[in-house]
């Protein structure tokens, strides 16, 4: 096992300085944040703010067994949420988009962060429950931002398989994804993934599990769930959908103090925004009203105007006093944006902390002022773990090229380069330095015979000397080239390593699907993925499988 500073990978300009900050030297930005989840007297007080939080535990009791029963939660996560009623337990939230087949690798990582995090804490504080919840990000509208994967084939290439929802790109805000009922243009899916995943003796039972719960009549939400479950059934998280009208109801007051807050909410959010960004960078931008409304099956942002409020993007008006009833009748067809969703999710949960990733560490960074103008208690921000596999005959490769997975992470042509005069008896980098410095020595002794001659001929040997090391360039860079399809194998072997660890130039985590490791290692894959993970080093993880 091996570990990579963020640190590091900041000077490298993967990860970003508040991220490298965030998780290696927290006083840097302790300011923008409500406590240090590295240390344990903060983790005490914020239990005793939370200690004397109230929250409808009742109700959350019968939505979450509602739910996770729909969803075939395991044993664990029934006996999790029996928990909540309890005044002494907490949740340790994390969420995402519903992302088909859970999207990237990181929705899981997310996930195991969560319940790792919680059992932790139930060691560390003997006193409290603690209980890992994944709040369901269905109503988000960005349906193609969910609706593909990526995996790697038997060609050593990076696909893609792409759910089109109707067979053809969506020309409307189709409103909350997790309400899309899968039809039977699915079966388009089912094929690219028949035909693109490498074929091992897990595949056909891996995608009859894909068939089982991605088919038609089945929503995008409750696909996701029960896939999610099938592979991590007993690992004790507790799925929750905001998407319902009971809790949409604890959310009301909190609507309706966004739609007269005249814009505070964005006011305080760009303030901080300015103090970020003398040092990091702002994530996000807030809107003068924070809220969506679902209206004939879309989901479109509020947006003031003089006298009154539009639905973005239609010709739909509301007076103040339309919205300020409709939020009180119907609190269901209002959604919040990216800035008011953490208040939501801590007005309904008992959140002591949320597991997020480089982007929500970032805007959370932006949202303390929110919270104290709400009076919502601000939980712990804690990184998810991250990491890259390395399968074994990828790192033959690294082996036998003695390179790291550092090296990958840098220019891949720089690498290709490097290895290719490794390989090679001609070393071009060297032969063309010494042939450039004994023909410039050559031209410059002729240039004193020459001057003798004809001193006014001295710019024309500069000319030659020029146009020598422009030509010289030309040839080496042939040569170079010439070289490396010479030395294609070997190459070839570098591409395919640099694929696998930095797929498009980005994070394994960010690019495959787990269906990826599924159809290679089986579902005994998350387990082992959950052994493996350690979530308090808060570097990024190297692991061998």
């Amino acid at each position: 096992m091996e570990w990579i500073s963020y640190q590091h990978l900041k000077n490298k300009e993967i990860v970003t300085n508040l991220y490298s900050d965030y998780t290696n030297i927290f006083d840097n930005v302790a300011k923008f944040y409500n406590g240090n989840y590295k240390k344990k007297s903060d983790w005490t007080e914020k239990l005793a703010v939370l200690q004397n939080t109230t929250y409808n535990r009742s109700l959350l009791l019968r939505v979450l067994n509602e739910q996770n029963r729909e969803y075939h939660s395991g044993i664990k996560t029934l006996a999790n949420i029996d928990l909540i009623q309890n005044e002494n337990t907490f949740a340790v939230v994390t969420g995402q988009q519903l992302g088909i087949l859970t999207g990237p690798l990181y929705t899981l990582y997310k996930a195991i962060t969560a319940v790792k995090l919680a059992e932790h804490l139930t060691q560390e504080y003997p006193e409290f429950n603690f209980v890992p919840i994944f709040w369901l990000e269905g109503e988000d509208h960005d349906f193609e931002e969910i609706n593909k994967i990526h995996f790697i084939n038997s060609a050593s290439e990076l696909v893609m398989a792409e759910y089109l929802y109707k067979g053809i790109p969506l020309e409307k805000n189709i409103g909350a994804a997790g309400n899309v009922i899968i039809d039977e243009t699915i079966e388009k899916f089912y094929t690219e993934l028949s035909s693109q995943l490498p074929h091992t003796e897990y595949t056909q039972p891996l995608l009859e599990i894909v068939k089982g719960y991605y088919k038609p009549g089945n929503t995008l939400l409750k696909a996701f769930t029960g896939f999610f479950n099938h592979f991590y059934e007993n690992s004790g998280l507790i799925f929750f959908n905001p998407n319902n009208v009971e809790t949409k109801q604890l959310l009301i007051p909190l609507f309706l103090q966004e739609l007269d807050s005249d814009s505070a909410v964005s006011k305080l959010v760009i303030q901080k925004s300015a103090e970020l960004e003398e040092r990091y960078h702002a994530q996000v931008k807030g809107k003068s009203v924070n809220l969506f409304m679902f209206h004939k099956e879309g989901r479109f942002s509020i947006e003031p105007s003089e006298n009154d409020y539009y639905l973005k993007n239609t010709r739909q008006r509301f007076s103040s006093e339309e919205l300020h009833e409709a939020i009180q009748s119907t609190p269901e067809k209002f959604s919040p944006n990216v800035v008011l969703r953490p208040l939501c999710q801590d007005t309904i949960l008992p959140t002591v902390a949320y597991v997020g990733g480089p982007a929500e560490i970032a805007y959370f960074a932006q949202f303390k002022p929110v919270y104290e103008y709400f009076k919502i208690p601000m939980p712990f921000i804690y990184p998810r773990s991250s990491l890259t596999i390395i399968e074994e005959k990828i790192q033959r490769i690294l082996e036998k090229y003695s390179l790291t997975v550092i090296d990958i992470f840098e220019d891949l042509e720089t690498i290709l380069t490097k290895i290719s005069e490794q390989v090679s008896e001609v070393k071009v980098e060297s032969l063309f330095d010494g042939l450039s410095l004994r023909l410039k020595e050559a031209v410059q002794e002729a240039r004193f015979g020459i001057q003798q001659i004809d001193p006014t001929l001295s710019g024309t040997v500069d000319n030659l000397i020029s146009k020598i090391e422009q030509q010289l360039e030309v040839l080496k860079n042939k040569t170079q080239k010439a070289q490396q399809m010479k030395e294609e194998i070997s190459l070839k072997q570098i591409r395919k390593a640099a694929l696998h660890i930095f797929p498009n130039g980005n994070f394994q985590e960010r690019e495959l699907s787990v269906l990826h490791f599924l159809n290679k290692y089986g579902p005994d894959f998350i387990r082992w993925i959950e052994n493996e993970l350690m979530i308090e080093k808060f570097q990024h993880q190297i692991v061998t499988i």
